[in-house]
């Protein structure tokens, strides 16, 4: 038995897929190269999406390959590494959005419903009992979306892509408004949803070639 789980020779197993589960395989054939056909977002810009969700599924295969993807369709290093930074912030992002559920446990008068709007006027109280954690998250938060290589409209799109991923309400919710503030249409945040969906597919789809390398072990 190998001792490296992953390695890029185990791809040769997808090859066996048409044969072991044809119409599903031909199912996730057609539906990944709709979603990253061009259409309101660019090729480029889907590729981008594309490693910025595989480093929030944290899928090594899907990196490699959407990376490569993204260069050949002119991204560049600069471009790859701001929006991996955006997938950090809306990781760290829905770490903090969710320490209000904290705040509602240890309040026994606390609403039953989990997920209201106005659970994120708590995280003020962040702010009170871990002050510095707080400024640098925000600091943080503030550096990865705004503009530089990437524009903040781009940003927010792979944002709102990694929420869905991430499945943050608080999220989905901010980000989808900050993207609308910058433009993005409702066409484009549908195609960059998708992206992820397609990236959340394409996970498991890839690992299916370790449960092949395991099984004939």
């Amino acid at each position: 038995m190998a001792n490296n789980l992953y390695q890029k020779e185990n791809l040769r197993h997808l090859a066996k897929l048409g044969e072991l589960a044809p119409e599903q395989y031909q199912a996730f054939q057609k539906f990944n190269h709709a979603v990253m056909e061009e259409g309101a977002l660019t090729k480029k810009e889907k590729e981008i999406i594309a490693v910025a969700v595989a480093h929030a599924t944290e899928c090594p295969y899907c990196i490699d390959v959407h990376t490569r993807n993204a260069k050949a369709a002119g991204a560049s290093l600069e471009e790859l590494v701001e929006a991996a930074f955006v997938t950090a912030a809306i990781e760290a992002g829905g770490a903090m959005t969710h320490s209000t559920h904290m705040q509602n446990a240890l309040d026994q008068e606390a609403d039953d419903t989990l997920y209201r709007r106005s659970n994120l006027k708590k995280l003020a109280n962040l702010k009170q009992w871990a002050p510095d954690g707080f400024s640098t998250f925000n600091n943080f938060s503030n550096a990865a979306t705004k503009e530089g290589k990437l524009s903040a409209k781009l940003k927010e799109l792979i944002a709102v892509a990694v929420a869905h991923t991430t499945e943050c309400p608080y999220c989905i919710d901010v980000h989808t408004k900050s993207a609308q503030k910058e433009g993005a249409t409702k066409e484009e945040l549908s195609e960059a949803i998708l992206v992820a969906a397609a990236l959340r597919a394409g996970g498991a789809y890839t690992h299916i070639a370790n449960m092949i390398q395991s099984y004939g072990e």
